[in-house]
């Protein structure tokens, strides 16, 4: 199978390790030389020569919140690509979707592709006419609960949140939601402020509205810390005394693992893509979206469950819509409704306090308006 050390990460941090741990999950390839892979790598060869003759310069908007996060596809990209100079900025979703209105208001595009966790955005931006109409290689085999029928947006792929756990616990680690409330996890737990990520939000939105808020009275007894960013609440977990969290998609560091409970909720969504209609590079644009929609690249380079019908789940798990207790389509109709999700925002916030610290995307403050790379370079 051909993978990366980027990929390999990646597929860790989305949670798509079996849950052993042993065992590197990613769909298992397609026999090689089929009438179909070969069509389509045809289709990719001649949307390269169109976007290398527009001067191989590609911008992408990566939801996220570590730099850094999106350079297994980059990586990826150029190296089935060499001619092609890619920036992948990575940034809270929330984040990117205001530039991005921002830069279509002040007529001043500079990102070419957007893949969001605002699921919520794209049904907007097509509907104020500020998106690119485009069915990307391999877009007849995207799953219709995923993709606009119209061609103007697409689930690339998913992500997930459910538990990371350090590894010295063993079989004493904690699974289910209210495994977290036992006397051993005291000051030893650590997780994303859930008003500072729709996704974690969403997460405790689920256990609120199963186990109701004294679950959640009896969880900040227990005296977690919060921390902004997922991904640096899943890099605690087996460091100092954190042993524990739910709501994030895991770490590389092999100081912990992820597990998927069996009864209580978790969270997994489509990534979002579309290209924006101004655009400035548009064929680079298009050669993206086709290429990390392409068989191949589901197979091998994404690191985590495929949006296509015909690539198989990462190894040792279910397809995506077969967990009862997880639907991968509920954040977006969670997020569709802001004047809901704000009143529960503002209840959260009552009981875990507001947001602190930087943003951990963009440490230094520097990606401001136009960013073109992830040091904050303005266009």
């Amino acid at each position: 199978m051909k993978t990366t050390r980027k990929a390999r990460t990646v597929a860790i941090a989305l949670g798509v390790v079996a849950a052993t741990g042993a065992t590197y999950a990613v769909a298992v390839p397609a026999a090689p030389h089929t009438a179909r892979a070969t069509g389509e790598e045809a289709q990719l060869q001649k949307l390269y020569k169109e976007a290398a003759a527009e001067g191989g310069r590609l911008v992408v908007y990566a939801g996220g919140d570590k730099p850094g996060q999106a350079d297994y596809l980059k990586e990826a990209f150029v190296r089935k690509f060499p001619k092609m100079k890619v920036d992948i900025v990575v940034d809270f979703s929330k984040n990117h979707d205001a530039r991005v209105d921002n830069q279509i208001d002040e007529h001043h595009v500079v990102a070419d592709v957007v893949h969001l966790q605002t699921v919520d955005d794209f049904p907007r931006w097509k509907k104020e006419g500020v998106l690119e109409r485009y069915k990307p290689v391999g877009w007849n085999k995207v799953d219709s609960r995923v993709k606009d029928k119209d061609g103007y947006y697409t689930g690339l792929f998913y992500f997930a949140f459910a538990d990371v756990t350090a590894t010295k616990l063993g079989s004493k680690a904690p699974v289910e939601a209210k495994d977290f409330l036992r006397p051993e996890f005291k000051n030893k737990l650590v997780f994303t402020y859930p008003n500072d990520d729709d996704a974690v939000l969403y997460y405790f939105k689920q256990l609120t509205a199963k186990y109701g808020f004294g679950y959640l009275k009896k969880l900040l007894a227990q005296n977690p810390k919060f921390v902004r960013g997922t991904q640096d609440s899943s890099d605690l977990v087996g460091t100092g005394d954190y042993v524990a969290n739910f709501g994030s998609g895991g770490s590389a560091s092999g100081l912990s693992q992820v597990t998927l409970p069996k009864q209580s909720p978790w969270v997994a969504w489509p990534q979002t893509g579309a290209i924006l209609k101004n655009a400035p590079h548009q064929a680079a644009a298009k050669l993206y979206l086709s290429w990390i929609l392409s068989k191949d690249a589901q197979t091998n380079d994404i690191g985590t469950w495929s949006s296509r019908t015909d690539v198989a789940p990462p190894a040792g798990r279910k397809g995506i819509f077969d967990y009862k207790n997880m639907n991968p389509l509920g954040l977006g109709a969670f997020m569709s409704d802001r004047t809901a999700l704000d009143r529960y925002k503002a209840r959260i916030n009552l009981y875990v306090g507001d947001v602190q610290g930087v943003n951990p995307s963009d440490p230094k403050g520097v990606l401001g308006l136009y960013p073109v790379s992830q040091n904050g370079t303005q266009g």
